[in-house]
């Protein structure tokens, strides 16, 4: 969670792949993120604890606003994923758990019903695990899932990820509090 010592590069506030966009959350795309999430409930629903209660436009504006702060303070790196011309709302991704001492981060993704299928969220993941690697300096990245998600876990096997870690019962399942479930926790090192 310590953010990293002033000699640690610049992090830009965007990256670009072939075919999208990554940019820091801005207060103005809450309209944008609040209409993807909107769309994509049954989907996330499955696997997002904070999709149980969806947050309403007034709260992700103020969701993105701390997430712009995190993001300057290099807390958090929530980058929000458009695409390649920054006009439709993709999903959202980026560094969570930071720790600069490591230094490491886990990546978070999701994207929107509209564009699953699409490879989005692999493109995405290679992209910020080069960038994390390369550039962040990062000595360890993980992607964390539910076991039965297959679609996620798919993406770190195909990226080369080592799963490192089964974790039996180790939390409730998002949309059922009663069913427990495992985790799947894969890991690139340098």
């Amino acid at each position: 969670m310590t953010a990293p010592q002033t000699s640690s590069p610049h992090i830009p506030s965007e990256l670009r792949t072939p075919r999208l966009l990554l940019r820091a959350p801005r207060p103005e795309d809450a309209a944008a993120l609040h209409a993807a999430v909107q769309v994509s409930l049954p989907e996330l629903q499955k696997w997002m604890v904070w999709a149980q209660e969806p947050a309403d436009l007034h709260a992700t504006a103020e969701n993105l606003r701390g997430a712009e702060e995190r993001y300057a303070t290099r807390e958090e790196l929530r980058l929000l994923v458009w695409n390649a011309a920054g006009t439709q709302l993709i999903g959202s991704s980026g560094f969570h758990a930071l720790d600069w001492r490591v230094p490491k981060g886990e990546i978070g993704y999701w994207i929107s019903s509209a564009h699953t299928g699409l490879g989005y969220a692999q493109e995405v993941a290679g992209a910020l695990t080069t960038f994390g690697l390369k550039t962040l300096g990062l000595r360890r990245i993980e992607i964390r899932c539910d076991s039965t998600n297959e679609r996620s876990a798919r993406i770190p096997r195909t990226l080369e990820y080592t799963l490192d870690a089964t974790l039996r019962n180790n939390a409730v399942a998002a949309n059922e509090p009663g069913r427990l479930r495992d985790t799947l926790i894969f890991s690139v090192v340098r």
